[in-house]
């Protein structure tokens, strides 16, 4: 399972998306993005991810296009945010996604947040006309996959119970700790592939004796291991870095396996808590 960052997973409408992701979060636009998303590339990851609130499309999608590899080799996802949830604005903020990535069309589009601040008063109105608007340009053809960010069972159910197009995707926080396993469980029993965000979860892991004894056992970073324990969960790790070394060896995961034992050593972490915000409390 899994030889190589391009290998793929399968989402319910039979689109193959590469198994590995390169988070592109807190990376400046300008040189330092469009350096790193190369290296990546150069790397063999396949499956870039970018967001309207990381505001480094530009430098993403001038990578794309510098990186000489062919542009159906490639998997782009960006996502939009949150106060311009609705269905005339999600429209308007594709199409200037788009303009900035400099793409015809789109790999995966996707909600950023169930709850935005601002239509709260309006949930799940806003979040259902947003998607409404997803499916649109499903429909058109402008984009091939088109799913969701942070959602538990309650924001899912949302959309299910409403929807033409079942979300693709669930993007979530996901690392030793915040395991989110009521969302993990939902999403894939509804065909929903998760992907992790913050997999290696800012070092907070970094140290653990757990987690030492494992990577020490395999010869392989503590990065590494995590990223490992993702795949070998059927999630899809979203690492980043702008450290050409890091970015590199976050891509070596493909040549060994956690034994079982390994993967409920790793499972038993706990106190290392959330990095970014409940889905039900943020205040974006």
């Amino acid at each position: 399972m899994f030889l190589s960052p391009s290998d793929c997973f399968t989402l319910n409408n039979g689109v193959r998306i590469p198994c590995l992701g390169f988070g592109t979060y807190l990376t400046p636009e300008g040189g330092v993005c469009v350096d790193s998303v190369i290296t990546a590339l150069q790397s063999g990851y396949r499956h870039i991810d970018t967001a309207e609130f990381y505001a480094n499309e530009t430098s993403v999608g001038k990578a794309v296009a510098e990186s000489g590899i062919p542009r159906d080799e490639i998997f782009v996802t960006t996502k939009l945010w949150n106060t311009h949830q609705g269905y005339d604005s999600t429209l308007y903020r594709f199409d200037e996604s788009m303009k900035k990535l400099g793409l015809e069309t789109l790999d995966l589009y996707l909600v950023h947040w169930p709850m935005a601040k601002d239509f709260i008063a309006d949930y799940p109105k806003q979040f259902l006309a947003t998607w409404r608007a997803f499916e649109k340009l499903y429909e058109d053809g402008r984009v091939r996959a088109i799913g969701v960010c942070n959602c538990k069972k309650h924001h899912l159910n949302v959309i299910l119970d409403e929807c033409k197009v079942v979300p693709a995707i669930n993007q979530i926080e996901f690392h030793p700790g915040i395991m989110q396993t009521e969302a993990v469980e939902f999403s894939k029993r509804n065909g929903i592939v998760v992907e992790a965000w913050s997999p290696l979860c800012r070092g907070r892991a970094f140290g653990r004796r757990e987690l030492v004894s494992v990577a020490e056992a395999h010869g392989k970073t503590q990065a590494q291991v995590l990223l490992r324990w993702c795949l070998q969960k059927e999630i899809l790790p979203l690492p980043k870095s702008v450290t050409p070394e890091r970015i590199r060896s976050n891509a070596e995961i493909f040549d060994f396996a956690l034994t079982a034992e390994e993967t409920a050593l790793i499972d038993s972490m706990d106190g290392i808590g959330r990095i970014g915000s409940d889905p039900d409390e943020a205040k974006y």
